[in-house]
């Protein structure tokens, strides 16, 4: 029986460097590593990112600011989907074509703010994109296990910059969560991406109007086998429904393309309406304008998160805020009054 070298097994090779690495580094140390590309020094700063201890936080934050001159290069795409759309799939199929097609490097980060609740399967889906975990060029990172999503926004933000100042020129970042993160991502993107799947009855049905008006591109994944033709039908079908929407400022009229995961159709004409987005907010001058609007975004979202985490753990909230609880759940006193008793007491 041969002998099992380092490299055997399931061992991912891109992180075996971690063994040499020393568990202490400072923020210069970190900044260093990340503008080489380092993989293991990039991930064990998106940890002291998440971290909730205030020391790791002061040093995150020091990696950010050095990091931030060598960031803002990439494109930043987000992908959100019905469920059964094969998200995670078309994400590595079409990460796959980037990489190997388009010479790009790919960063991709999920926003996930009820994973902690639900426990759900957003490791397990990363999991899935074997393929491109093993990629050199390719760095998948899920998000943060629990949280507001104010602060899985926050984090994802902060981990984009990470990224970005590390040489990823293309950032997915992926709804997995329901609810606002949509939007929460949608605030952080240059283009958002809606996936639908034809063949499952009403292709409209159960998708929220607001979604429909967020996306800049519309996929319809597995058109493939007998589904080409219901796929082909629905792709009239929702160009027909987004006619209905008036244009903004931008001018564009949201592109609808059949693609497939499996049989790797679609990725092509996908760059393509990418790279054209791209040129059009150019040449309108809105790209930059976006940009900064995703900071503005940033910086109001940071501080409502600051001011909230503040206020619940000052010791006097946190004393009386039980009492006027009970009271409002009682009928006691309005809501309204309990929150300015409690805002009061805080100042």
């Amino acid at each position: 029986m041969s002998k099992k070298t380092p490299h055997s097994g399931s061992i991912n090779p891109n992180l075996l460097g971690a063994i040499s690495k020393p568990l202490k580094l400072n923020a210069q140390e970190y900044i260093n590593g990340i503008l080489k590309g380092d993989k293991v020094i990039l991930s064990r700063a998106i940890t002291l990112v998440e971290s909730k201890r205030r020391e790791d936080s002061e040093l995150a934050q020091q990696i950010i600011e050095g990091c931030l001159p060598h960031s803002g290069k990439s494109l930043r795409i987000g992908f959100t989907g019905i469920p059964g759309v094969g998200k995670s799939s078309w994400i590595e199929s079409f990460g796959k074509h980037l990489i190997t097609v388009e010479n790009k490097k790919l960063a991709v980060l999920a926003v996930d703010p009820s994973s902690g609740v639900s426990h759900g399967s957003i490791l397990g889906d990363k999991t899935r994109m074997e393929e491109l975990t093993q990629d050199k060029n390719a760095f998948i990172r899920p998000s943060p296990s629990s949280g507001s999503l104010g602060g899985v926004a926050r984090k994802t933000r902060e981990t984009i910059i990470l990224c970005e100042a590390a040489g990823y020129d293309t950032i997915f970042i992926e709804t997995v969560g329901v609810g606002q993160s949509e939007t929460a991502v949608k605030e952080m993107v240059d283009i958002f991406v809606l996936l639908l799947i034809a063949g499952a009855g009403d292709e409209l049905q159960g998708i929220k109007r607001g979604i429909m008006e967020m996306a800049d591109l519309v996929l319809i994944n597995k058109s493939d086998g007998d589904n080409i033709k219901r796929a082909r039908n629905a792709m009239l079908d929702i160009k027909r429904a987004l006619h209905l929407f008036p244009l903004d400022e931008r001018n564009w009229t949201v592109p609808v393309i059949t693609t497939s995961a499996l049989e790797k159709t679609g990725l092509t004409e996908t760059f393509e309406v990418l790279e054209k987005y791209k040129r059009h907010m150019v040449t309108k001058g809105l790209f930059d304008k976006l940009r900064k609007d995703q900071n503005a975004h940033w910086l109001k979202n940071t501080i409502e998160e600051a001011v909230l985490s503040r206020f619940y753990n000052d010791p006097s909230i946190a004393t009386e805020y039980p009492d006027q609880l009970e009271k409002v759940l009682n009928g006691r006193v309005s809501p309204y009054t309990a929150a300015q008793n409690l805002l009061k007491k805080k100042d």
